[in-house]
């Protein structure tokens, strides 16, 4: 038995016959404003057990996934894209260590939290849906705040310290593992630390069998039946720290490096295979007698680069070459390169007006450059020209310009013991602008033919005749002003009500906006191959821009009552909203040069242009907590959540893409001395309100079952469990089409309606040692 096997099997056989998973908490999430009883962003939230799930997910985006009203797409293994209350990616502001990070990549392969690996997160906070103006901006659905451990300094007299942590960690199902190492040396000034972690998997099975690619020349088949093709990954992250402190100044420098040699995925027609990212972070924070000031300016650049994986090489059978011989052609090759830079300072006060009065008052500037161009594949030359992909490089964004400019200013009032309000206003300009483009050819190559052996007539393949009308050919667009610029303002206006020691209650109104991303606006080509690489959602559609797309506005109704014992050993909370989008940004089959057929088509993957509609969102989250009792065997409690959400086009009544079914969670805890463990059922209704203008694939319910302990020392920590016990086999709600392997580059000859198989029994085992 191997080494890590022995490991495996050892930490589980010590596992109790009521053994469940770790209650630990790494901070309670509930943001807390500065003044007793200021109404909370998110009310519902309570702690994530985020130290027991460090050992079982190497994407720190899942360990919001026991937070009400959260709800993950799927993408690649470290890199699910949060949703809240049903709007995601995009439509949430998402800060790490205060920076707004923005995804690089026509697949949104590397979202913002895919640079923070669990080990290194020191908070999460999640503000849904009615988020001040001081922490939104550019978002409708919320904003999630990662922050990383904050520096740590001597207590005076103490001298020096020095201490660290180390750890690893092993997951059965794709032979996944991993480790992270922090050291942190400081005086009573002076603080430098490091932290770093690597992680790597295979695929992962499903819990059992299902549909695949496998039949000859359309997939690998080399894969199981139950195996998800395209999702393994290794990842390895770098933080190095300093800060100074003196008096009540502190001065923070951090600098971060990712290397991401692969992350594949199973529902886009291509890999991540490599992403290298690095970052400077300046922070500077003073606490005067008026208040506090605070200031920030980054630096990150991103080199990004997709290709096929072996997951997703193919063969066409034969290909008439210019000699018209029948050959075996393998297509391995489609580069695609992105590289993005964001340039960010922001400057942010609180000052004290009174005992009553709170003023928050900042600003920001944030400027983002986008570059993302395809070289001519190396299979795609006079001859054997796949689709045309040849001589020239293709330019999806060529100088992409994405500006932000924004104030902002809240006030927080303690009018009584009982009621708190807040009130905030936030005005941004948002710019855009990007170059001019070209296609993969701009003349024909005489004797170049396409697999059927028939001439490519390659300059009417991109240039303005490739489309009816409009601005989605080469030379239409070109000939576009393309330069945008949007006024945007937000309001938020909460209250909470504190009448005992029993009862909470949170309410309020916010307006929120949101400008188009540069790929939402300025991804320009018709042709098939262009548009499913433009294609963030996972949904196996091809995507086209819209220059002419308005911001989002959102408002949002919103109302929490949270009823508890004066211990809060007993609670339940409600939270329902109700949000109305205007101009939301949604999707349609026609468009100038759109084929009938592709108005039309069911069961299979279309074609799609961005449009402004109307939309409205409603749900409820519910949680609570109640103790069992004490037994001579240890604590036992009982802890539950429920989410529902609607989402619908209020303008063609088809429901909004990839919205969570209905949802429960309900775990039964259990802690002796050490011990802390939990076991966890897991809810989800099928999936049947689809939206129809995708042909969303539906999903059937399912339910799950998973085990987890971890037992602590003073230095040491172990956590162990099993995912998914008995193995079911169930399809993921937001996973997306599966293209994992096969011929995805055929929108029409991939098979269509297999969604994302999710993963099967795993067993896991992770050793933290403090130092």
């Amino acid at each position: 038995m191997s080494l890590k096997r022995t490991f495996l099997a050892t930490a589980i056989a010590t596992l109790p016959f009521a053994v469940q998973a770790a209650d630990q908490t790494l901070t309670e999430i509930v943001v807390k404003a500065s003044k007793d009883n200021a109404p909370s962003p998110n009310a519902a939230v309570r702690t994530a057990e985020v130290d027991a799930m460090r050992a079982a997910t190497s994407d720190s985006a899942s360990l919001l996934r026991d937070v009400p009203g959260v709800s993950l797409y799927g993408a690649g293994g470290v890199s699910s894209l949060p949703a809240i209350h049903g709007l995601a990616d995009d439509r949430l502001r998402i800060k790490v260590d205060g920076m707004d990070l923005i995804a690089s990549c026509p697949n949104h392969m590397n979202p913002a939290l895919s640079y923070l690996d669990p080990s290194n997160v020191g908070s999460m906070k999640v503000y849904a849906g009615l988020a001040p103006v001081s922490v939104g901006g550019d978002s409708i659905g919320g904003s999630i705040v990662a922050e990383t451990p904050a520096p740590t300094f001597a207590a005076p007299g103490q001298g020096s310290i020095f201490k660290g942590e180390a750890g690893v960690f092993y997951r059965s199902n794709g032979d996944a593992k991993g480790g992270n190492f922090a050291a942190t040396y400081a005086t009573e000034n002076f603080n430098v630390s490091y932290s770093g972690a690597t992680a790597k998997s295979g695929n992962y099975k499903a819990g059992g069998e299902f549909k695949t690619f496998t039949a000859t020349g359309r997939g690998s088949d080399t894969l199981d039946k139950d195996v998800v093709g395209s999702t393994a990954y290794e990842t390895r992250n770098h933080t190095l720290g300093m800060a100074f402190k003196g008096g009540n100044h502190l001065f923070e420098a951090k600098l971060g490096y990712q290397d991401m040699p692969y992350q594949l995925y199973p529902n886009q027609r291509m890999d991540m295979l490599n992403n290298e990212q690095t970052r400077i972070n300046l922070r500077y924070l003073g606490q005067f007698a008026w208040g506090s000031l605070e200031a920030r300016a980054y630096h990150e650049k991103v080199d990004h680069f997709m290709d096929f994986g072996a997951d997703k090489q193919y063969t066409y059978g034969t290909l008439n070459d210019l000699n018209n011989a029948a050959v075996k052609y393998t297509v391995n090759g489609m580069p695609m390169y992105t590289r993005g830079t964001t340039k960010g300072l922001s400057l942010q006060g609180e000052i004290n007006l009174s005992e009553r009065d709170l003023l928050r008052v900042g600003g920001m500037l944030q400027t983002y450059r986008l570059d993302d161009w395809w070289p001519p594949a190396p299979d795609c030359g006079v001859g054997n020209c796949i689709g045309g992909m040849a001589p020239l490089t293709f330019w999806n964004i060529n100088n992409g310009q994405r500006d932000r400019k924004g104030l902002f200013g809240e006030w927080e009032a303690k009018w009584t013991p009982q009621w708190t309000s807040l009130l905030g206003l936030r005005v941004e300009d948002v710019t855009t602008n990007t170059g001019a483009v070209t296609g993969y050819n701009s003349m024909a190559l005489p004797g170049a033919t396409n697999l059927s052996g028939m001439g490519i007539a390659m300059g009417s393949m991109y240039a303005g005749s490739s489309v009816a009308a409009g601005p989605n050919g080469r030379d239409a667009f070109n000939a576009l002003d393309r330069k945008r610029s949007d006024t945007n303002w937000d309001l938020t206006a909460m209250a909470a009500y504190r009448p005992g020691e029993t009862f909470d209650m949170q309410f309020g109104f916010a307006r929120k906006t949101r400008s188009p991303n540069l790929y939402e606006r300025y991804s320009w080509s018709s042709n098939t191959m262009a548009m499913v690489m433009n294609n963030f959602v996972g949904d196996g559609n091809g995507y086209i821009g819209n220059p002419e797309l308005k911001p989002e506005v959102a408002h949002t109704l919103s109302l929490t009552g949270d009823w508890h014992s004066a211990d809060r050993a007993y609670q339940f909370v409600a939270t329902p909203y109700y949000t109305r989008v205007g101009d939301f940004i949604d999707a349609r089959r026609s468009y100038p040069g759109a084929a009938a057929t592709n108005i039309t088509a069911v069961n299979s993957f279309v074609r799609l242009q961005y449009v402004n509609q109307d939309a409205r969102l409603y749900g409820i989250d519910l949680s609570g907590k109640m103790p069992l009792g004490k037994t001579g065997v240890g604590e036992f409690g009982l802890k539950g959540q429920f989410s529902y959400v609607d989402g619908e086009n209020t303008e063609t009544h088809d429901a909004l893409y990839n919205i969570m079914p209905a949802n429960a969670k309900l775990t039964l805890t259990h802690r002796l001395g050490n011990w802390d463990n939990a076991l966890e059922l897991v809810m989800v209704k099928g999936k049947s309100d689809v939206s129809d203008v995708r042909n969303e694939i539906k999903t059937p319910g399912y339910h799950l079952v998973h085990l987890r302990g971890s037992y602590a020392w003073q230095k040491v920590r172990v956590d162990f469990g099993v995912e998914n016990l008995f193995n079911k086999h169930y399809f993921l709600p937001l996973g997306g089409a599966y293209t994992g392997q096969g011929m995805t580059m055929s929108i029409t000859g991939a098979p269509w309606g297999i969604a994302v198989p999710g993963m099967g029994r795993s067993l896991y085992a992770g050793v933290n040692v403090k130092f």
